[in-house]
C-alpha cells in the first residue's frame, strides 16, 4: 500500500507512527457510521454547492445588461456600489445553492446508509430507494404529485449514477 501515509519501500503499516494510525482509524470509524457519513456528505455538498452557486451566479453577469430588468437601476449607481451589490448577490446565491446541495447530500447519504444497514446488503437497490425517499422528501412541500415525480426522478438519477460507478473498469 503506497500513499502519503504509507511510503513505498517497506515502510508500510509498521513504519507509520501511532498517532497517524490512530487518525486513520478514527476517520475510518467516522466514515463507517451513518451520522458520520451524513455529516460529511452534508459538509461536502455545502462546499460543492457554494462553488457551483458562485460559478452560476457569476454567469448571470456575463449576459448583456439590456436583457437584465434591473440594468437601469444598477448602471445608474457608482462603480463602488455596483461592485458591492454584485458581490452581495454572488454571496447570497452561492449560500443558497450551498444550503440546497448540503441538504440533498445529507438526506441522501443518511437515508442510503440507514437502508444499507437495515437490509445488510450493498447493492443498487439501496441507492434507488434512498433516491426515491430523498426526491420525495424534497418535493413533498409542493404536493403529492410533485413528491411522486421527485421520487421517480431522483431514483432514476441514482440508478444511472450507481450503475455507471459500479461497472467494472477496463483494467479488471
Amino acid at each position: 500500500m503506497n500513499g502519503p501515509l504509507f511510503p513505498p519501500g517497506g515502510g508500510g503499516v509498521d513504519g507509520a507512527d501511532a498517532q497517524t494510525m490512530a487518525a486513520v482509524r478514527s476517520m475510518q470509524m467516522l466514515m463507517e457510521s451513518c451520522p458520520g457519513k451524513t455529516a460529511v456528505s452534508g459538509v461536502m455538498g455545502f462546499a460543492l454547492g457554494g462553488a457551483f452557486g458562485l460559478f452560476m451566479a457569476s454567469m448571470q453577469y456575463d449576459t448583456p445588461l439590456a436583457t437584465n430588468p434591473n440594468a437601469a437601476a444598477i448602471t445608474s449607481l457608482p462603480l463602488r456600489q455596483q461592485l458591492k451589490q454584485g458581490f452581495r448577490d454572488l454571496g447570497s446565491r452561492s449560500f443558497s445553492s450551498a444550503k440546497n446541495f448540503g441538504k440533498v447530500g445529507a438526506i441522501f447519504a443518511g437515508t442510503e446508509c440507514c437502508i444499507e444497514g437495515f437490509r445488510a446488503k450493498n447493492d443498487l437497490k439501496n441507492g434507488v430507494m434512498a433516491g426515491c425517499i430523498t426526491g420525495g422528501v424534497l418535493a413533498a412541500p409542493a404536493g403529492p404529485q410533485a413528491a411522486a415525480l421527485g421520487c421517480a426522478g431522483f431514483a432514476a438519477f441514482s440508478l444511472a449514477i450507481d450503475s455507471y460507478m459500479r461497472r467494472p473498469s477496463e483494467t479488471d
